[in-house]
Parts: C-alpha cells; structure tokens; sequence
C-alpha cells in the first residue's frame, strides 16, 4: 500500500471520524472501494463526545439499509408530533398524521457514531486515529494528497478523491481556491444554553417554548434523562445560570395550564452554544468533496445537521459506489447541485423556524406580532401543519 512509511496510497481518503466520514467509509467498504479515513482526535474522544440526536424518517431509513439498525431499534424513541408552547398552551403538531404516516426517531449523535465504529471496526476499514490532516495538495490534478501528522511524524496519503468531512473548522474546505469559494453566513444575535439533566421527560413530544422570555426546549437523552435548551445572549456564560434560575425559566417558558410542568433533576452539564446558519458554494472542487459541517451549519431548532450531513453522504457514497464499479462519473458531476438544491431548501426550514420561535431584542412590535401570526398558522391550519410536518420528518434525498 505504500512506497515509504510515510507515503500511503488509497482510492478515497476520508477527512474526519464524525457521522458523515464514519458512514461514507462504512458504505464504500461495503462496496469494495477502497477507503482510508483520518481523524485528529483519539477513538475515545470521538466516541464519548456527546451530541442530541433527532433522525428523519430518511435517515432511519438510511441506517436500516446500512445494517444500522439494530440498536436503534431497540433504545431510539420514536416520536409522531412536536408540542409548540404560546400564549400560555398547548399547540401540538401531529406529523406523523400530517405527512401521511411519516414520523422521526430520537437517537443520539453519539449512539448513532457508536454504532457506525463498531460496523466499521468489524469489516476492517482503515481508520487512523490521532492522525491529524495539515492540508489537501493537487485537488486539481491526476491525484490528490492529504498531508498529515501521525505519532510525530509527517506521512502523506494519496488518493484519486478526497471527501472533506471534517467539520466547520477542518482543513478540506481550505484547499479551494478563496476565488472559487461563495460563503453565505449568517450569526444570530442568541445562543443556546444547553443542559443536560437526570429527569424523566414530563411529556412524550419534543416541547418548544416560545415566550416573551425567550425560547426554550425540552427534548429527551432516555427514558430518565432530559435535555433542555434555553435562549440566552450570544456571549453569555454557563456559570452565569445557577440550577435554581435555569429551571425557573425552564418553567416559565415551558410549563402551561393542563399539561405536567418539568420535571426537575441534578443537572450533570449546562454549555452556552452560538446559533448560525453558513453554507459554502460549491461543495465539490476538482477531486474535493465536501459534506456535512465543512459544507454548511443550520440552526439547531430543525434538527437538520446530523441529518444534513448523512443526505450528504449518500448522495456521494453512491456515486463513488457508481464510478468505481461502471465508471459513471455522472453523480459525481452532479454532487454539489444535488446537495446545493436540497440543502437551501433545508435552510429555508431551519432558518424559517428558528426566526419564528425566537425572541429577537431589536425588532418592534409588529415583528413580534408577525411571528405570532406564523406561529398560529404553522399550527392551526391544515396546510400549515403539513408543510411543517414534511419538513421536519425530511425532504427526500436524490442519490
């Protein structure tokens, strides 16, 4: 496989060991091609680091025909509606009965990453660890070659494609040309305090709370373990938030007349996270395929990135699949107008919703009573609830 020590050779070289690089390696071993991947971090950190975790039907899907399943199935929660909390109640959405039966899965990031380590260690795929990629060379010519370090020592891989999916701040994205590069960015004035807690969710539905205080979220790790969100200032501090104010405004943001109010707990991590839509055009450049968070970032209210990123791959993992066992460089050719014209339609979602449910300082009150306007028809008309509920559960994927 190589000429030296330090000079390897591969047919696709994988940047990164998140969902999107653990499952193209997982699909193109599968396949028969070849396949080395690269992550900077250690197995352990990248198995441990905990993520929230809402999965399309399409992805559902996705992991089933992968042989992905079986864990899922046994620990995910399936959920059918999402209860919106205003003007003090309850406005749920049924999906599942608005989409024609369509509904969605709560499995962690981290278990979905669990599953796709073990699938990938069990057929062999060359995955290196602690092997942190520097930069991507002669993405346009005849083959392209990743430099990276590995024990302390400098080793290049070279290969006849290069899928970047190494996050918002790998080094994939780099590699093209600034001049050949369209960023579309957007920072919201709001961040999220994210908390995790030991506390049975009080109520089967994934709860929004939009109020005058902000928007808050109750969403479920297990059948014993909460997580929940609140809407706070941009540089905001965890430490700022005591657990006694955190689950006073949980409540006051949450709770509604009728309905249980939030379960309280001990609460084991509290984080402040900033909130962002980006997206980058093109998302292939010469022998560079990006995907996941090295293409694009969406708010979290959708749920859509570790979503995003798993549309991404198939698209790319079956059009490897395609050149390497017809010679069909078709979908390869077209992998970024594919994904560019979903994922636009993906951020017209999240961005759309995370404008609605949110409280922005600087507008007045007509922007509120807009919002509110959105609100109601989102959840109390017929075609409203469909095109939330089509959304939500996932727009089809074109592989």
């Amino acid at each position: 496989m190589s000429s030296t020590p330090q000079t390897l050779r591969t047919q696709v070289a994988i940047l990164g060991a998140g969902p999107a690089g653990l499952m193209l390696a997982h699909m193109l071993r599968r396949a028969g091609v070849e396949a080395v991947l690269l992550e900077s971090r250690s197995r352990e950190h990248v198995q441990d680091r905990l993520r929230a975790g809402v999965l399309e039907q399409g992805s559902v899907e996705f992991l089933r025909e992968m042989g992905l399943d079986a864990r899922m199935q046994k620990i995910g929660m399936p959920q059918t509606g999402i209860d919106f909390r205003f003007d003090g109640a309850t406005h749920r959405i049924d999906f599942a009965q608005s989409s024609g039966g369509r509904t969605v899965m709560v499995y962690p990031q981290h278990e979905v990453v669990t599953d796709l380590l073990a699938a990938c260690e069990a057929s062999s795929v060359q995955m290196r660890f602690n092997a942190a990629a520097e930069r991507v060379e002669d993405i346009e010519g005849s083959r392209a070659r990743v430099v990276f370090r590995e024990d302390g020592v400098e080793r290049t891989l070279e290969c006849e494609y290069v899928a970047g999916c190494d996050g918002f701040r790998g080094v994939a994205r780099n590699a093209i040309p600034a001049a050949a590069l369209q960023i579309h960015d957007r920072i919201y004035p709001f961040g999220w305090l994210g908390i995790l807690a030991n506390a049975a969710p009080a109520m089967p539905d994934v709860t929004w709370g939009c109020h005058e205080n902000g928007f808050a979220m109750m969403s479920m790790r297990s059948p014993k373990v909460t997580r929940l969100y609140l809407q706070c200032p941009p540089d905001d501090a965890a430490d700022n938030w005591s657990d006694a104010r955190i689950w006073s405004e949980l409540h006051a943001r949450l709770d509604v007349p009728g309905m249980p109010r939030i379960n309280e707990g001990e609460i084991t991590q509290k984080s402040v996270t900033s909130i962002r839509s980006f997206q980058v055009e093109p998302m292939r450049y010469g022998r560079l395929f990006l995907a996941g968070d090295a293409a694009h970032i969406v708010p979290p209210t959708g749920a859509k990135g570790l979503n995003a990123a798993l549309a991404d791959v198939k698209v790319l993992g079956t059009a490897l699949t395609r050149y390497y066992r017809e010679g069909d460089a078709q979908g390869l050719d077209n992998y970024s107008a594919i994904c560019l014209k979903r994922m636009w339609l993906v951020h017209r979602f999240s961005a759309g919703l995370c404008t609605m449910v949110h409280r922005f300082e600087a507008d007045g009150s007509f922007t509120r009573k807009m919002q509110r306007a959105e609100l109601n028809y989102m959840t109390g008309t017929d075609a409203g609830r469909r095109a939330f509920s089509e959304n939500f559960t996932g727009l089809p994927v074109e592989a």
